[in-house]
């Protein structure tokens, strides 16, 4: 089966995913007023797991229902644990990037979401993505937490699509072709 590693994320105008205190409320500010899920309920279809990384993990357990139906991976070197209410839904990882893929590789998950501002820098930096489907909203933060990793990614990014989503947000997907090794 063909592997997959796909970033699907929102961010602001200028770049950011997260306003300086890492909250993502201007997110909820934006008018959708058919409710649409701006085809994240597609793209979740085509997903078999979900990597994550501890921030990202921890605002999700701050939402109260559990939003995912795909297992999720939660990528981290500092928790012990995870919360109860996680049990059978969550599952603590400490591995490198690569082992992590490897091992979920093996595990039959081949479609993976990686989710999670530094984590999506960590594996763009490694060359571990292959696709990246952003939504930019219109709307400028001025400072916050940023998706892009500070060093060039590796392959080539090419533009597969563009679209606008409900009248106001631009929806790019983009493929990264890896680089032949030398």
């Amino acid at each position: 089966m063909k592997t997959k590693n796909t970033v699907y994320l929102a961010q602001s105008l200028d770049g950011y995913i997260a306003d300086q205190h890492g909250n993502i409320d201007w997110l909820s500010k934006i008018d959708n007023p058919e409710h649409s899920d701006l085809g994240f309920g597609n793209f979740m279809a085509d997903i078999d797991a979900i990597v994550m990384g501890k921030n990202t993990f921890e605002q999700v357990m701050c939402y109260g229902q559990w939003p995912y139906d795909k297992p999720v991976f939660v990528l981290s070197q500092s928790l012990e644990k995870l919360p109860e209410q996680s049990k059978g839904k969550a599952y603590l990882v400490c591995a490198s990037e690569q082992e992590v893929v490897s091992q979920l590789h093996q595990l039959g998950h081949y479609r993976l979401y990686i989710d999670g501002g530094k984590l999506v820098q960590s594996f763009l930096t490694k060359g571990l993505i292959d696709e990246l489907i952003v939504i930019t909203v219109p709307v400028v933060l001025g400072q916050g937490l940023k998706w892009l990793p500070n060093e060039p990614v590796k392959g080539k990014i090419s533009l597969l699509a563009t679209s606008v989503l409900i009248g106001q947000l631009v929806q790019s997907h983009y493929q990264i072709e890896k680089l032949p090794l030398l």
